[in-house]
């Protein structure tokens, strides 16, 4: 089985800002392919270069990311209505929860392009980080 992470034989600059590749859903290696091929289901290869996503694992690191961004956004939602009109609680739950949950939809994609885009610049794969020899 080839290495997925080895490098292809066109030489490809890879990028050098693993947030701004990975939010725009792009390969990690030519900045060109792209890395989905649904909303958040990783495509099998990039369709420029070829490379092979399978080393990719970002579990719930996008999960965590989105729910840390918009939960205190929800909570300050949640108080500003709550404290400000006194609101039944079938309000909280025709806004604050939608919210919530769309707001978690939408950074999931961008979370997930940049953590895949950052294990491959880094070398990550199956939990180890590939460390290079100094000197």
């Amino acid at each position: 089985m080839t290495d997925p992470m080895a490098p292809s034989p066109i030489l490809y600059e890879p990028t050098t800002n693993t947030f701004k590749t990975g939010i725009r859903g792009r390969c990690p290696r030519c900045q060109q392919g792209r890395i989905f091929k649904g909303y958040l289901q990783v495509a099998d290869h990039c369709d420029v270069c070829g490379l092979d996503y399978s080393f990719t694992n970002t579990a719930d690191g996008p999960a965590f990311f989105a729910m840390s961004i918009i939960a205190p956004f929800a909570m300050g939602l949640a108080l500003w209505l709550e404290l400000a009109y006194e609101v039944p609680i079938w309000v909280h739950l025709l806004t604050t929860i939608p919210f919530t949950i769309f707001g978690c939809i939408f950074f999931l994609r961008p979370i997930k392009g940049w953590l895949l885009s950052a294990e491959y610049i880094h070398g990550i794969r199956d939990g180890r980080i590939k460390l290079t020899s100094e000197g």
